[in-house]
């Protein structure tokens, strides 16, 4: 697979911003140079020329283990029309979860409903939107960037969307019997070779969309994230929903990441200025 190459400074902010995060953005008087936009990432491998080498082997931890640590965004396979998609790039599977699946979601009937409504309503009622959380899923294919700090016991993802934080907890812990439900649920982990297997449970019963299209997700769900580094510059993450309120079998997204070098987050916090809510009102 053709890995992008690294961004520009303009692209980079685009791609973590939604247009009304944008919209504060240029009414801000900070200059974009104060950011770190172009500092250089400690001990990436380069080319030649000096630019970061996309294609080298993973490196690795001190006890073996693959080196997820990094700023990564989700990939831009998104189709544009010929003038252009009008916001950003995105994954078209933060628009459709199940874009290339095989047969599609087996979505319950319910859902299937849901889903159509949602969809015919282009999504104005899409939480993320609103300025709450995504959920873990959308954290994968959310057009924003999010950093990974790894350590033996413990993964911590920083997220530039609304400057939020997940914990993959890697020392033995079983998952909570009776949690409360949060947005992102409650994850622990384990390395199956070289692959990072996380389970997360303990979600809302309502109100978590996997995709634009409203694909819904209750508090029966467990998520099986399979994380594996394929060279310094893409990762691929194996996400399977298993939700049987939701839906009629476990199914299964194929997600690619890319690393994104020389470069920091930024603050996304949607509620500073959030004018689009009132002007979503479907058809």
């Amino acid at each position: 697979m053709r890995i992008a190459p690294s961004l520009s400074r303009i692209d980079r902010v685009r791609a973590a911003l939604t247009s009304a995060a944008l919209a504060a953005l240029l009414l801000a008087p900070a200059p974009l140079g104060a950011q770190w936009l172009d500092y250089p990432t400690a001990g990436a491998p380069k080319n030649r020329d000096g630019s970061p080498n996309l294609n080298a082997p993973v490196s690795r931890t001190a006890d073996g283990k693959p080196d997820l640590s990094g700023i990564w965004r989700p990939e831009r396979n998104q189709v544009c029309p010929p003038d252009g998609c009008p916001d950003n790039q995105m994954s078209e599977q933060f628009l459709d979860i199940g874009w290339g699946l095989k047969g599609g979601i087996p979505y319950q009937p319910w859902a299937a409903a849901l889903v159509k409504e949602r969809s015919e309503q282009f999504g104005k009622d899409d939480p993320t939107s609103h300025c709450f959380p995504g959920g873990i899923v959308r954290l994968h294919t959310y057009p924003a960037f999010n950093k990974i700090i790894q350590t033996p016991t413990l993964i911590v993802i920083l997220s530039e969307r609304e400057v939020t934080y997940r914990q993959i907890f890697m020392d033995g812990r079983p998952l909570p019997a009776n949690p409360l439900p949060t947005w992102k649920g409650y994850s622990v982990g384990h390395w199956e070779g070289d692959t990072l297997v996380v389970e997360s449970t303990g979600f809302r019963s309502e109100g978590i969309w996997l995709d634009r299209k409203g694909s819904p997700l209750t508090d029966a769900a467990r998520i099986t994230e399979r994380f594996r580094r394929m060279n310094y510059g893409r990762m691929e993450v194996q996400v399977t929903v298993n939700d049987p309120k939701a839906y009629t079998a476990p199914w299964t997204a194929t997600l690619n990441e890319f690393i994104a070098p020389n470069t920091e987050l930024l603050d996304f916090v949607c509620l500073e200025n959030n004018t689009d809510a009132p002007h979503l009102i479907g058809k």
